[in-house]
């Protein structure tokens, strides 16, 4: 099951030649299995451990794109920063808080009403169910960046 935000982006933004997807560090190894999809077409993918890395990689770098997997250690579990404790969905609200424009992936193995109501209050491009096959993954990677920026970079 994968849960979208299908609301359509009307203002879509140039794709730069740099491409740049910021993820959090995840529960498991799959950053390095996600090389298979992002190397091939050049696109720069950035794992952060933290809220800090999070917010200074968005602060200074140009990000296309975000994806975040609500079972890191720091999220809803232990109370996760700044207090927010809902389903592990800080880096959306950091994202949505100050680059609202910045489309994100969620990743979560506890899809809740209440988890995936919140995602879509936050405008998460689309919510995805784990394990997940890295399949549905390209495929949201390439409607995201159709719908947003016109282009088929995940359609190769």
């Amino acid at each position: 099951m994968v849960a979208e935000n299908i609301q359509p982006d009307m203002e879509s933004s140039e794709l730069p030649q740099d491409v740049s997807v910021l993820m959090t560090q995840a529960d498991w190894a799959w950053p390095m299995a996600l090389r298979d999809i992002f190397q091939p077409r050049g696109v720069n993918l950035m794992v952060v451990d933290g809220v800090n890395q999070f917010i200074n990689v968005l602060r200074h770098r140009r990000i296309q794109a975000t994806i975040v997997d609500t079972d890191t250690v720091g999220s809803s579990r232990q109370g996760g920063p700044f207090g927010i404790a809902q389903g592990g969905l800080w880096a959306l609200k950091i994202v949505r808080i100050e680059y609202p424009q910045i489309p994100c992936i969620v990743l979560t193995s506890e899809p809740t009403e209440t988890m995936l109501e919140e995602a879509l209050e936050l405008e998460a491009f689309s919510v995805i169910p784990k394990p997940f096959d890295m399949g549905i993954l390209k495929e949201q990677l390439n409607r995201l960046f159709v719908r947003k920026y016109s282009s088929h970079i995940f359609s190769m």
